[in-house]
């Protein structure tokens, strides 16, 4: 199967050498990861198989979250944690999406405009909250920033998990409609106005159109159901990269060919790139080196979550009044981690025993 690694392998010198000393460390770091990607070049186990007789090799992940073939383990790992967080009660997702005139600034001040967009799309979100005619409460926010479209553009937007339902000033739950949390376009315009003036804040408005400032800017609110499934929703834009592996079809005469489902139609498109600029496009979504992608606000934060107990007490005491109404979303169980399964033969199925340990080899395959 056709791997982001085998491009890079194939046509990466030449990326590298014609942009030199352009290139972004991250670039470079995330570039050779995937490159040594479970090969020699990270070390890792032999294996001996009894029934066929034959040595099986195990190389080390390169552990780049970058990297299509790492993650999986992680978003797992990631879904069991929200357990605690969870509250039975529905859910929606806000999205915020930076207009098409500011994605050049984004991309070359990408850990500034990240942290502006995580911080006033927040913001936005909690103060409109607080308006008694919607929620009246503290709501709570899990952000993940997702910068990509289906075909690999730079579309820097943030994707945030709420709660159906706030803490009021009194300690009361307020619980929001079914399918309404808020409405779209004055949550648009309290954004907008706090993006622009976290922009002058860090000396970055000159940079921007005053066209910016005057048209309509995008927010999108929908009811996604349950706790549990919103999260199954939300970890693959936290772990997934820009694009995995199964989705490139060929690599020939130097240009690159991969599928995707086209988001107004959900058909399936193919889309074909010079291998230069299909590395281009996969490396600005590399995200600075220490950037945290997932960022719990409100009720969900670090300082408050001590008070989800007093949310779900309060929940429950709701439940049990209520005669008429149905009860809360029930939270589904999540899996429990189970234990790796023991190492077999990948042609025999036959158990693998330990042989040797393999060193790194410290150089690219």
């Amino acid at each position: 199967m056709l791997e982001v690694a085998d491009i890079f392998r194939r046509h990466g010198p030449e990326y590298r050498e014609k942009l030199g000393s352009r290139m972004l460390p991250s670039h470079l770091r995330a570039m050779l990861d995937i490159e040594q990607c479970r090969t020699a070049a990270r070390g890792g186990q032999v294996y001996f198989c009894h029934q066929c007789q034959k040595e099986r090799y195990s190389y080390h992940s390169c552990k780049n979250r970058h990297c299509p073939k790492c993650g999986n383990e992680q978003a797992n790992q990631w879904l069991d944690q929200q357990q605690q967080l969870l509250l039975p009660v529905p859910y929606f997702l806000v999205t915020f999406t930076l207009p098409a005139e500011l994605r050049p600034l984004a991309r070359s001040q990408q850990k500034t405009v990240y942290n502006l967009l995580f911080r006033t799309a927040s913001q936005a979100l909690l103060q409109l909250a607080q308006d008694p005619r919607f929620v009246g409460g503290t709501l709570g926010l899990v952000g993940v920033l997702h910068t990509w479209t289906r075909d690999l553009r730079y579309h820097p937007h943030v994707h945030f998990l709420v709660t159906g339902g706030a803490l009021d000033h009194e300690g009361r739950w307020r619980s929001s409609a079914p399918n309404f949390l808020l409405h779209e376009h004055p949550l648009a315009l309290l954004f907008r106005g706090k993006f622009r003036a976290a922009l002058r804040q860090a000396g970055l408005s000159t940079a921007v159109a005053r066209r910016v400032w005057q048209k309509d800017w995008v927010v999108d609110c929908e009811a996604v159901g349950s706790g549990l499934a919103a999260c199954k929703y939300l970890a693959p834009y936290i772990f997934r990269v820009a694009l995995s592996n199964h989705r490139l079809r060929q690599c020939s005469n130097g240009q690159v060919t991969f599928h995707y489902k086209e988001s107004a139609t959900q058909q399936i498109k193919t889309a074909t790139l010079p291998a230069e600029k299909f590395i281009h496009r996969f490396l600005q979504h590399v995200l600075p080196p220490g950037f945290i992608k997932v960022r719990y606000y409100g009720l969900l934060s670090p300082r408050q979550r001590p008070r989800l107990a007093q949310v779900r007490q309060l929940l429950a005491a709701t439940a049990a009044r209520s005669t008429r109404q149905p009860a809360p979303v029930a939270l589904p169980t999540l899996r429990t981690t189970v234990p790796p399964p023991l190492l077999t033969c990948p042609h025999c199925r036959g158990p693998l025993t330990l042989r040797g340990i393999l060193a790194p080899s410290g150089r690219s395959p």
